[in-house]
């Protein structure tokens, strides 16, 4: 019986039914990517080997892992194989920064201060923007981001307490690098997408100092949902950027 027709313990099948074939076999890596069989950075199995383990021709698992690498769940690498896309990587730390300067650089954070982090019961809406239910614990986080030296993105961070047990603002002060490499090394989480909501806002009496502006002008508010496999909710962020000498670019396809 091949792999795809086949079922587990509990009867329930092991890839999603009324689909292309090689939806199926992508169905089936990203299950064993979430089941962590291949770990960030890893190498998986070759084409031949994953057309041998599902019964399938290597150009369909091919064109599952293409569909893949798109998503930037895979990464390609020419004579190497296909390696699991980590946020370590230099090309992708900083895939969901759209911030871009006037001059059409994409910087990275030179600085990043962080102001507070603490644990605390989840309030309603970020309950429900997490998916966890009202006072389940949440960890919020407040950081500040430098570009050259000025202040540039302030931004807050509410994160599942039962993911993130552990984590302090001495931890988050003591990691140099890019924040969802940390989340992904040091706690299992990898964000695989995210959802976006853009907005004017005026810098209000606490954020203003902060960022280095008057208080009333204007900024740039980014609200952030993060999701790992499953499309499951493990970060909201908001950004409130001050776009005077940077701007805020999305390439549309």
């Amino acid at each position: 019986m091949s792999a795809l027709a086949s079922s587990n313990q509990e009867g329930e099948p092991q890839g999603p039914a009324f689909s292309p074939l090689y939806r199926q076999i992508k169905a089936l890596i990203l299950r064993s990517l979430q089941g962590g069989e291949w770990k960030p950075g890893e190498a998986i199995p070759s084409e031949v080997e994953l057309a041998a383990r599902f019964k399938v021709s290597q150009g369909t698992v091919r064109k599952a892992i293409d569909e893949l690498a798109t998503e930037n769940l895979l990464v390609r690498r020419q004579g190497k194989g296909t390696f699991v896309a980590t946020h370590a990587e230099e090309d992708i730390q900083y895939r969901f920064l759209r911030l871009v300067s006037d001059a059409g650089r994409r910087p990275a954070p030179t600085q990043r201060e962080w102001l507070d982090c603490r644990r605390l019961r989840s309030p309603a809406e970020i309950a429900r923007g997490l998916g966890l239910g009202p006072g389940d614990p949440v960890i919020q986080a407040r950081r500040l981001l430098r570009f050259d030296g000025r202040p540039v993105v302030l931004e807050d961070i509410w994160l599942p307490g039962t993911l993130f047990k552990g984590l302090t603002a001495e931890r988050l002060a003591q990691y140099r690098g890019a924040l969802y490499a940390f989340f992904e090394a040091e706690f299992g989480v990898r964000m695989i997408r995210a959802e976006e909501k853009v907005r004017a806002v005026a810098a209000g009496a606490l954020e203003a100092p902060l960022l280095g502006v008057s208080e009333g002008m204007p900024l740039l508010s980014v609200e952030r949902r993060a999701l790992t496999y499953g499309d499951k909710p493990v970060e909201l962020r908001r950004g409130l950027y001050d776009t005077s000498a940077h701007h805020y670019r999305n390439e549309l396809s």
